[in-house]
């Protein structure tokens, strides 16, 4: 993430995302060998997409990550990526997660995005009022 702008063919973009999403009723699971499984799993999703970590935090119940996207990915479908990937993952490799429910369910079926960029909000609302005094 040392350049803040991606170039493609015929575009240069900045686009982050903040990810926060909850385990199944908030289950205190993400701790120990698990949490080390999941970072790593991140990871690797996140370099199968062509999407970079920025940074990444996990809480027992829920997880925070930041990623640089490319423009072709919605935050919905990066969300339901990196979700659906690590719980079959994690339930693949730790079947004992599986009888917490009696189904195969790792995270809760919501998520939160917040998108992040360099500029704030307000000096681009400022910066497009302006064009016609310019």
């Amino acid at each position: 993430m040392k350049d803040k702008y991606t170039h493609s063919a015929h575009c240069v973009y900045n686009i982050g995302y903040h990810l926060i999403w909850c385990t199944k009723y908030r289950k205190k699971l993400l701790y120990g060998e698990i949490e080390t499984e999941f970072m790593r799993l991140i990871r690797a999703k996140c370099k199968a997409l062509g999407v970079c970590v920025g940074s990444m935090e996990t809480m027992p119940d829920h997880v925070h990550v930041f990623v640089r996207s490319r423009q072709v990915f919605d935050p919905s479908r990066l969300a339901a990526q990196l979700k659906g990937f690590t719980a079959h993952e994690l339930l693949r490799i730790y079947p004992r997660l599986r009888r917490r429910w009696g189904a195969p369910v790792l995270w809760s079926k919501s998520y939160f995005c917040e998108s992040v960029g360099h500029i704030s909000e307000d000096t681009v609302q400022r910066y497009i009022q302006s064009q016609k005094i310019r």
